[in-house]
């Protein structure tokens, strides 16, 4: 239908840029749509992403957090994320680029939507390995009838939960990668600035569901059992976790299909013979 905008209309005596579309612009419509269900499906990574500096902070400031003598602040934990990064990228590309080369016959190793996979997978790892904690956590807590303290130290370091951090981390340096990669590629060459902005949209909008969730989990458990109360150690946290993890899978499901469905822009367009004619310069 969207082919129709470039048909030109008999009864149109003068036709304008309103009444009849380059195909060029029709073309560059449908790639921006093709885009939208990858775009889509990032989100929930975010979301994830979400929890680390908000739930596992709180987790932190609970738990043991001497070195010596010292106590490091609980929000330091973060410096991990950066850790892992500046660990995946240099084995991403000399060990995993290599192996991807003969494997995948791919000169760039894995492609952008392949990166993307695997920071989703990754997230999924990360919210288990965060639920599986936490499960730790309380149990050391009730051992130690801490459970009605909510200032109470529970006898556990903090360095439990560094592999969530350590696994966000590196699904954010193949995520975020990947996204970047995806978007510059993909978007027309018209709006390349637009790729930083859906990039960034699913950044804002994985925070805005993270909020969205919390308030919901809130509501739904907040009388009886509630998941999430003020005093971590008489909630469930590890059950948000869990609810977070079979999100990411149903997430990973349905981006595999679009993944799978998606056809990269160039190969699309010299399948269909179609070269776009390329943008005027504007000026704002």
């Amino acid at each position: 239908f969207l082919d129709r905008a470039a048909i030109k209309d008999p009864s149109v005596i003068k036709a304008n840029k309103w009444n009849l579309a380059t195909l060029t612009d029709v073309e560059e419509v449908k790639l921006v749509l093709r885009m939208l269900p990858i775009w889509a499906t990032t989100i929930i990574f975010w979301t994830v992403y979400a929890q680390m500096s908000t739930f596992s902070v709180s987790q932190a400031t609970t738990m043991d957090r001497h070195i010596g003598k010292f106590q490091i602040p609980p929000a330091s934990l973060t410096v991990f994320f950066v850790g892992a990064i500046l660990l995946t990228v240099p084995i991403y590309d000399r060990l995993i680029v290599p192996i991807a080369r003969k494997v995948l016959k791919n000169p760039q190793g894995l492609t952008p939507l392949q990166r993307i996979a695997v920071g989703l997978v990754l997230s999924i790892i990360a919210m288990v390995a965060a639920a599986l904690i936490e499960i730790k956590r309380m149990r050391v807590a009730t051992t130690n009838g801490l459970t009605n303290n909510p200032t109470a130290q529970i006898p556990l370091s903090v360095f439990w939960l560094v592999p969530q951090f350590l696994f966000v981390g590196a699904g954010e340096a193949f995520t975020y990668i990947g996204q970047l990669d995806f978007f510059l590629r993909e978007c027309p060459k018209g709006m390349k600035t637009m790729s930083t902005g859906l990039f960034l949209s699913t950044l804002s909008l994985g925070f805005f569901l993270s909020s969205l969730l919390v308030t919901i989990v809130d509501k739904v458990t907040g009388n009886k059992h509630p998941w999430l109360p003020d005093n971590l150690n008489q909630g469930r946290l590890y059950d948000f976790y869990w609810l977070l993890a079979i999100l990411c899978c149903l997430n990973l499901a349905i981006y595999l299909v679009f993944a799978k469905w998606y056809v990269y822009k160039d190969k699309r367009l010299a399948d269909e013979g179609i070269e776009l004619e390329e943008s005027e310069p504007t000026f704002h």
